[in-house]
């Protein structure tokens, strides 16, 4: 098997000749300190401005909400002028929400690590927490519109190279990089390879446990923000990284198209950086 040029790069040389703005954290905390600052930042700007703060935001990773909460408590940031609009959730055979009860639901999610550990008095508005609506997807789109911007989205990437759910298009799909950014929020079955990683994460590698089908904000939401950041904190990230800074500019890794959008970063735990392709490999080929 032929060995791709980006898998040879050395990690220190990752951040070159590449669109994407690369910022190598330290350890996997360390890039959930930096996107909650990230986040406040734009919220207090917007909040000096007596502007809304509109923005993309995921279930995971979960790890910037408990600095968000610590933040906004402590130094009393008020959240009542933003709308979160959160990127998926899972939906049952049926294309109905799963159970907010169910320790997968996002939206059950959401209140456990977030809302209900915000102070009243700070907190984004019930009417403003929004989720796409397998029954209504255009309201996502409706919602941008409305408030004439989208400033921030923020996600991890899957191992796939996924954000979101958007999933890259199936074996044998035509499909181009033009028609891969104008899908809207919609439903969609997911893929193996995302419903795998995503067992061995929540349930025990219990692939059935994992609902077949999903909904999600659209790549066509997604570019229109302002700024976008996507997020990598683990081992098994290192090979979809490499393709997204440095392989094709492709649909089928969907967050390498981010390389045309003109405020990306991708924040990597230094163990996503490493070479995918063992040593013993690459020095006998």
């Amino acid at each position: 098997m032929e060995t791709k040029a980006y898998n040879l790069i050395e990690p220190q040389d990752l951040a070159k000749n590449t669109t994407i703005n690369l910022q190598v954290c330290e350890a996997e905390v360390d890039m959930y300190w930096r996107v909650a600052i990230d986040v406040l930042e734009v919220i207090e700007a917007n909040n000096k401005r007596n502007e809304p703060t509109v923005m993309v935001v995921p279930y995971g990773p979960l790890g910037p909400y408990a600095r968000l909460v610590h933040l906004v408590n402590k130094y009393r940031i008020s959240l009542k002028n933003c709308v979160f609009i959160n990127m998926d959730e899972y939906l049952e055979d049926e294309k109905t929400y799963i159970d907010y009860n169910d320790p997968l639901s996002f939206r059950g999610g959401m209140d456990r690590v977030f809302y209900n550990l915000i102070d009243d008095e700070l907190n984004v508005l019930p009417e403003n927490r929004i989720f796409p609506d397998p029954e209504h997807p255009e309201k996502v789109m409706e919602i941008i519109e409305k408030y004439g911007k989208l400033d921030m989205v923020f996600g991890g990437v899957g191992i796939n190279g996924h954000y979101a759910f958007n999933e890259p298009p199936e074996p044998g799909e035509a499909c181009t990089n033009e028609e891969f950014l104008n899908r809207p929020t919609r439903v969609l079955k997911i893929t193996r390879e995302t419903k795998t990683i995503n067992a061995f994460m929540n349930c025990g590698a219990d692939l059935e446990a994992i609902p077949e089908y999903c909904i999600t904000v659209g790549m066509k939401e997604i570019f229109k923000a302002k700024r976008i950041i996507m997020c990598m904190p683990r081992d098994w990230n290192a090979g979809a990284l490499r393709k997204v800074l440095h392989g094709d500019i492709t649909c089928h890794v969907p967050c390498s198209l981010f390389r045309n959008h003109p405020d990306a970063t991708l924040y990597a735990a230094a163990v996503a950086t490493a070479c995918p392709i063992p040593q013993i490999r690459v020095y006998n080929k």
